[in-house]
């Protein structure tokens, strides 16, 4: 399969040093851009698909670790706490990658014949190779002008998802569809964490929200996010705090109580075992640069 053309057209929107994430000018769809290997991040991954062209990664997801490259999709079915990094680019052959951020709105408008039915194994963060059919697509999906885009963009766009559904390892994506399946209950369940990371958690309400038993819930909540609901919410809580410190100038006791710890001894315990350093290390001080430590 030829990935190149593509290439070439995400690297013709990085004239300058930008390096990360780029918005694209279609709906939905990011481009990724690095000269050299990066740090490990500790993020959320929220719905998608990133097909890489050139370089390589890794994205760890509880205690597995995929690794991707040229050709490659990685789909991530739910919104989950990972670790990744970018092992593999350099000045000359830069990481290069798409990522298209996965509607489930629009993803259940389409009608797939017997995808409820599927009854191969699924994992919420699958790797597989793409076909050339998904490369293109991809590619004309990127290369529309503004002229094109509102007439064209949404039936590519809807191509892209069908495509992503008949592939062979998207099967929890095809769970999806049904609103009554056990994926779709643990979205709900997840989308209601994120909506309130400083609340308590009260684990058999949220199981008794989406229909299952709280047994039930437990076991299919750690098969699906590799984590328990609890340590879900932490990892959340531990995030947005180290935004707050980052990004907004919190101090450590103000970031703590924003998310919800109700002791700042134990959120700096808790971030210092989840990030590497304390939490005070991640203040930025006014005017100055952000403290050394380990990304993630």
């Amino acid at each position: 399969m030829d990935a190149q053309p593509l290439a070439a057209q995400v690297a013709a929107h990085f004239p300058d040093a930008f390096e990360g994430l780029r918005p694209s000018p279609r709906p939905g769809l990011l481009l990724l851009h690095h000269r050299q290997p990066t740090p490990i991040e500790a993020t959320i991954y929220e719905p998608v698909v990133c097909l890489i062209l050139q370089g390589r990664k890794d994205v760890t997801h509880g205690s597995r670790t995929v690794s991707f490259g040229p050709g490659e999709a990685l789909l991530v079915s739910h919104d989950l706490p990972v670790e990744s990094r970018v092992t593999e680019a350099s000045p000359e052959a830069p990481y290069l990658a798409v990522v298209l951020t996965l509607d489930l709105a629009l993803l259940r408008r389409l009608d797939l014949p017997g995808s409820d039915l599927d009854p191969a194994p699924a994992q919420s963060v699958e790797v597989h190779a793409a076909d050339q059919g998904l490369i293109d697509a991809f590619a004309r999906y990127l290369a529309l002008s503004p002229q094109e885009a509102d007439l064209v963009g949404p039936v590519i766009l809807q191509e892209l998802y069908v495509r992503l559904l008949m592939a062979p390892h998207c099967g929890m994506l095809r769970r999806l569809l049904r609103p009554d399946s056990h994926a779709s209950g643990i979205a709900q369940a997840v989308r209601q964490i994120r909506a309130d990371i400083s609340a308590r958690l009260v684990v058999p309400e949220l199981a008794r929200g989406v229909g299952m038993s709280p047994s039930l819930f437990y076991r299919t909540f750690k098969a699906i996010t590799a984590t328990t609901p609890l340590q879900y919410q932490k990892d959340l809580r531990l995030l947005e705090a180290r935004r707050l410190l980052v990004a907004e100038g919190y101090g450590v006791s103000d970031a703590a109580f924003a998310v919800g710890y109700e002791s700042p001894t134990q959120f700096s315990r808790e971030f210092a075992r989840k990030f590497g350093g304390s939490p005070r290390s991640q203040v930025r001080p006014r005017g100055g640069r952000l403290s050394a430590g380990r990304r993630g």
